[in-house]
């Protein structure tokens, strides 16, 4: 290595969305920063996740719609998707929103950004590239990559992760996908929505099978009805290439496809960074931090997908902002959740906040209460003609919200009312007194919120004076 090029008063690791916050919110505080990147700032939301995954189905939907543009009293068309263009406009969107996180773009704001690999030689000092980079504090905020699982000659079969998906310049005509979560799900409907022959494959017996069953069944309706052919409940038992694709057998079916997508999950990334040398503890299932975001060494702290918790964006983001204030200032403010609001933006979109059906019930057993509002009573979905979904409340039986799962057009938008429901104490009660704008898919939540308001008002004693009242009104 050189001659030390730079001290700080705090280096950050990695440039996804933990890393831009903590590093932009250190530089706010007055602090000399460094990001450290390796490749490109953004980290896998803007250039292979978050956004290219919805600019491809946002693609899928206008596809979908001319298609069906018969529910809209228009004349049907059938559309040629160029799938080079898409994913010209897919990268479109992903360099509009980088060029707001820019290394320009985050000078002006104080932060001092590095690339290239970094490993830490002691505590105190990281190798970038040749280049000795020196800090009285350092944040790991290296995110996750994907996993490709252990599936007899699946390494030696071409195939691509979500890291490499949007790179495809030509449309498949048969696209074999292996992962129902998340991931697989939504790229599963862009790609039938926009032309492909898609098969999804789920080892567990439903897809995204670590969300409410109810809420997936209706996503698995969904997908069933754009065409595309569910095998769930399956293993993956051998995968091997042919001329122009790939052959695999699930369950003793053969199935053939020209192109292999696998969705099998994230791990986080830890080799590579010479923790052992600065003493940090971690595994692989991440590294290992307290509840402040505080790694073994007290002066060394990391946020985001590293830490092997929730693998969401806005999480990240929330821990990046934690771990620079918990390392730069005084005190320690909790950095982790035990839920945390999240959504799945197919269509319709699936959202959840706090607790799902199954986890409430195994916790809150006969107190439990669930209150539903079915998307066809909502007067806005019935114009757009998005009618399919539900709206499903968890709350104790004096009205506390414990959760809330939504399956809706608009289910990403509708659920941030129970998030902020869910951190402040609230009861339904508060929801019902709320006036909500007409027509908005929201206005579910009103409507759900009284009904339940009413219904327990002429519970009772109360009820019936009411009642004797009303009558003797009349």
């Amino acid at each position: 290595m050189s001659m030390v090029e730079a001290a700080f008063d705090l280096v950050v690791i990695g440039g996804g969305s933990a890393g831009l916050t903590a590093a932009r919110f250190a530089a706010q505080l007055g602090a000399r920063v460094a990001l450290v990147e390796r490749e490109r700032l953004g980290g896998d939301c803007t250039w292979t996740g978050c956004i290219p995954s919805k600019a491809l189905l946002r693609a899928a939907q206008a596809a979908h719609e001319l298609r069906h543009a018969d529910r809209f009293g228009l004349v049907p068309t059938e559309t040629r998707v160029d799938l080079a263009r898409v994913m010209a406009r897919v990268r479109a969107a992903s360099q509009r929103v980088a060029a707001f996180e820019s290394a320009e773009a985050l000078r002006r704001q104080g932060v001092q950004v590095l690339f290239g690999a970094a490993r830490f030689v002691d505590p105190h000092l990281l190798d970038v590239a040749g280049r000795e980079v020196r800090s009285e504090r350092f944040v790991i905020c290296t995110g996750a990559a994907s996993v490709v699982p252990s599936i007899p000659d699946l390494a030696q079969t071409p195939h691509l992760t979500y890291e490499q998906v949007f790179d495809l310049a030509t449309l498949p005509r048969r696209l074999l996908v292996l992962g129902a979560g998340a991931t697989g799900v939504e790229l599963s409907q862009a790609f039938q929505r926009l032309g492909a022959a898609v098969t999804l494959v789920e080892q567990a017996e439903r897809i995204l099978p670590g969300v409410d069953p109810e809420a997936s069944a209706v996503l698995g309706e969904q997908l069933a009805e754009d065409g595309v052919a569910l095998r769930l409940g399956a293993a993956v038992e051998m995968v091997r290439p042919r001329e122009g694709g790939v052959v695999v057998r699930v369950a003793g079916e053969v199935l053939e496809a020209e192109a292999l997508l696998v969705a099998a999950g994230r791990r986080p990334r830890v080799e590579g960074l010479g923790l052992d040398a600065a003493g940090v503890a971690y595994s692989q299932a991440g590294v290992a931090v307290d509840e402040h975001l505080c790694t073994s060494q007290r002066h060394i702290f990391a946020a985001g997908d590293v830490t092997g918790g929730f693998q969401l964006t806005h999480y990240a983001g929330w821990q990046g902002f934690l771990a620079a204030r918990n390392a730069l200032l005084p005190g320690a403010s909790p950095g982790t959740r035990a839920s945390v609001p999240w959504g799945v933006f197919t269509d319709p979109e699936l959202a959840q906040a706090g607790l799902s059906e199954p986890e409430a019930r195994a916790k809150h057993g006969q107190e439990l209460v669930v209150s539903r509002w079915p998307v066809e009573r909502i007067d806005r979905a019935q114009a757009a003609g998005e009618a399919r979904g539900l709206l499903k409340v968890l709350h104790s039986r004096d009205g506390v919200i414990l959760g809330a799962t939504i399956v809706a057009a608009r289910a990403g938008e509708m659920i941030h009312e129970y998030a902020l429901a869910l951190e402040r104490g609230l009861k339904l009660d508060d929801l019902a007194s709320v006036i909500h704008v007409y027509p908005s898919y929201s206005m579910a939540t009103q409507q759900l919120a009284a009904e339940y308001k009413l219904a327990t008002l002429l519970r009772g004693a109360t009820g019936a004076v009411l009642k004797t009242v009303g009558r003797w009104l009349r």
